[in-house]
């Protein structure tokens, strides 16, 4: 559990990226950026499998950066499918660096949920591209891989996906996985929001985390 957590706003092309940043209860070793579900419904850093990623990398040790996205809160601009609220990741990236530089030479956590692992997948693609290294870890949840280009990404990535998930559905991120030989977990019962399988997934993210990070 984060012992606090406060609020900054960065900087990006349309405006402020306001983002919620929650602490662990000693000096991080690192941080992870988790991304929220779709903007037009409802979707924000509070969401709960988002603040369920966060309670995990808060666990082992990780300054978690919650933003919300263009259009959302306080954060400037509008919702641009995916492309703005990518640029906007990028330039959030240095920024958050910049400002707390006792995590820029720790390990770099990525991760999503729905909406936000699409924008995910296209950060570290376009990271990629510009020959910086992989995150530690990458964290896609609800990989939103029918509605949204979501790009290839790491073979540690960790893949989880409720079986009775009637937004985006299971045969849809097999076929995007497939490609890439990369597992998918499967967490039986659950549905896209993972209700009432909170606590599973977080233990499922915290024991990846505690294999990637040691």
């Amino acid at each position: 559990m984060a012992t606090r957590t406060n609020t900054h706003s960065f900087q990006g092309p349309e405006g402020a990226i306001d983002c919620a940043l929650d602490w662990p209860d000693a000096a991080p070793k690192g941080w992870a950026l988790l991304l929220h579900p779709h903007p037009l419904f409802g979707g924000a850093r509070d969401n709960k499998v988002v603040t369920t990623l966060s309670r995990a990398c808060v666990q082992a040790g990780l300054l978690a950066v919650r933003p919300d996205f263009r259009g959302v809160g306080a954060s400037g601009g509008q919702y641009d499918e995916g492309r703005g609220e990518t640029d906007d990741m990028l330039q959030l990236i240095p920024q958050v660096l910049a400002r707390y530089p006792e995590v820029a030479d720790g390990p770099f956590v990525l991760g999503g949920f729905s909406f936000g692992t699409a924008v995910a997948s296209q950060v570290h693609a376009r990271r990629q591209a510009n020959q910086e290294p992989d995150p530690a870890a990458m964290l896609m949840i609800g990989t939103a891989a029918e509605r949204f280009g979501v790009a290839a990404v790491p073979a540690h990535t960790l893949v989880v996906h409720g079986e009775l998930d009637d937004t985006v559905s299971l045969q849809s991120v097999f076929d995007w996985a497939r490609p890439q030989e990369l597992p998918v977990v499967v967490m039986p019962g659950a549905e896209h929001f993972f209700h009432g399988k909170l606590v599973g997934l977080k233990a499922l993210v915290a024991d990846h985390l505690a294999l990637r990070l040691g």
